[in-house]
């Protein structure tokens, strides 16, 4: 038996490859998913890292809590006022566009890769969601953003349809293996997943937000084990009670996260962490699961299956879709490339294997070899096609401040910045000769990356950028006065 001390060793230090992995993915503009699995690959038996690891239900098992977290933590940043614009654009590709991909590569893994009807859409539910973090990944590592309504949908899309590929990835299991036999029942199950998932999420959600802010615990470290039991017990009892886990958790998180209390904040920080650390693990485990050396037996098949579901399949689905929606073609066209696969798919891929399905073996090399081909091919165009498309915008730099802030319903303001312009009357003036309203507050200034506590003696510049705590009304005043273009000196 391997002591403790080796294996903890060996652990942190695959961590730490994986953390400095990600800078590199950065640089390069490639998901950095793409090297956490190398990582696992390489520690892999097949690998110099010679792991020999073999163990199908233990990596389903860490796969669906890594998911629930991740989940979670996608519907704690996803805001609501962003996401309601495009609502029904995201539902009906995380539900018609999921299903549609999964019947057209079904169709086409029975006419090309001579799978059985039910081998064929069992491939095409698993690998039918899709992953939008590494989509925004490569965008940034290329400071490029996306206008309009294009970000909440994709995000909204990726965080909405791994609940529907996991309900058709089980139906269809559930019919191969005799379980469930009629197209009714099938409909059943989908009503009974959705509403159970949607409802208890819903549940959960507020029920967690009134434990934060009713419970006054004497550690604050409580809060985020808290939250960590809430995210285990939604999945746990959704999943229990015939409901979708995964939709519980995502719409818990969603709820959470656009609810107004103290120590939000902090709790998201904590378990965006938490949904890397279950990204590295996961991917590092899925990494290990694969054996490189039975990828060859199933390439040409994944590429072919690769090839249609990133060229028909997704473009496909996703214009019936959006069939009736007022997105220009163009728009259209980038939704349909950038349909990049991640974690979900290599997690239900395991489903079979654990089911004993036929062909579940290559099944998941194929899964796996299609889930890289959309990183290597898919990823490190996007930045290009959003140019050429004309749907890029340029990525304003987050900037960081000394301070912490958190919105409580007790206050009645919010904070943002104020940046002088070239032209701006206000240049060279005190503070304290301007009439801003009084329940403004400068918290603190930005001059040159160099942070200034104001007074009011502090002489304004240009391109210096204000912190301001203000209602609505206090801030749209300070914002027109700084606005206001210095007079042009009079011609002689």
């Amino acid at each position: 038996m391997i002591p403790i001390e080796y294996i903890l060793v060996g652990v942190s230090l695959l961590l730490i490859l994986s953390i400095l992995a990600s800078k590199l993915s950065y640089k390069l503009g490639i998901p950095s998913l793409l090297l956490f699995l190398a990582i696992g690959m390489l520690a892999g038996s097949d690998g110099p890292g010679k792991i020999y690891f073999d163990n199908a239900p233990f990596a389903q098992s860490l796969g669906v809590m890594a998911l629930s977290f991740i989940l979670f933590s996608g519907g704690l940043d996803t805001n609501w006022k962003s996401v309601k614009p495009v609502l029904w654009k995201g539902v009906a590709l995380s539900t018609v566009g999921v299903l549609l991909t999964a019947l057209f590569v079904g169709i086409f893994s029975v006419l090309v890769l001579k799978f059985s009807l039910l081998e064929g859409l069992l491939l095409g539910a698993i690998i039918s969601s899709t992953d939008a973090a590494a989509v925004f990944a490569v965008l940034r590592s290329k400071r490029v953003s996306l206008k309009g309504d294009l970000k909440p949908l994709l995000e909204f899309e990726s965080g909405s349809n791994d609940p529907m590929a996991v309900f058709l990835t089980i139906g269809v299991i559930s019919i191969i293996t005799g379980k469930n036999s009629t197209p009714l029942g099938l409909i059943l199950m989908f009503v009974q997943q959705m509403a159970i998932g949607g409802a208890l999420g819903y549940g959960a959600g507020r029920l967690t937000v009134y434990l934060v802010k009713k419970l006054s615990l004497e550690y604050e470290g409580l809060y985020p084990v808290l939250t960590i039991a809430m995210v285990l017990i939604t999945y746990g009892l959704a999943a229990s009670i015939g409901g979708n886990g995964f939709l519980a958790v995502y719409v818990a998180g969603l709820i959470v996260g656009n609810s107004v209390f103290m120590r939000k904040n902090d709790l998201s920080n904590f378990h965006e962490g938490v949904a890397w650390l279950m990204q590295i693990v996961m991917f590092i485990t899925l990494g290990l699961l694969v054996f490189p050396s039975h990828l060859p037996a199933v390439a040409l098949f994944g590429l072919l299956a690769a090839l249609f579901l990133m060229f028909v399949a997704r473009p496909l689905s996703v214009f019936a879709s959006l069939a009736f929606s007022r997105m220009k073609l163009r728009e259209k066209a980038f939704v349909s490339w950038v349909g990049l696969r991640g974690a979900a798919p290599i997690v239900l891929a395991t489903f079979p294997l654990i089911a004993g399905v036929q062909k579940a073996g290559d099944i998941f090399n194929m899964v796996f070899f299609i889930v890289i081909m959309s990183f290597v091919l898919q990823g490190p165009s996007i930045p290009l096609l959003a140019k050429w498309l004309k749907v890029d915008a340029p990525l304003k730099s987050r900037r960081r401040y000394p301070i912490a802030f958190e919105q409580t319903e007790e206050i009645d303001g919010d904070l943002d910045e104020l940046e002088i312009p070239q032209n701006s009357a206000v240049i060279g003036k005190r503070i304290s000769e301007l009439n801003f309203h009084k329940s403004a507050l400068i918290v603190i200034i930005n001059k040159n990356n160099k942070f200034v506590v104001p007074m009011g003696d502090t002489v304004l510049g240009a391109g210096d950028v204000l912190l301001v705590l203000a209602d609505g009304s206090a801030f749209k005043q300070m914002r027109e006065i700084i606005e206001t273009a210095a007079a042009e000196p009079a011609k002689a």
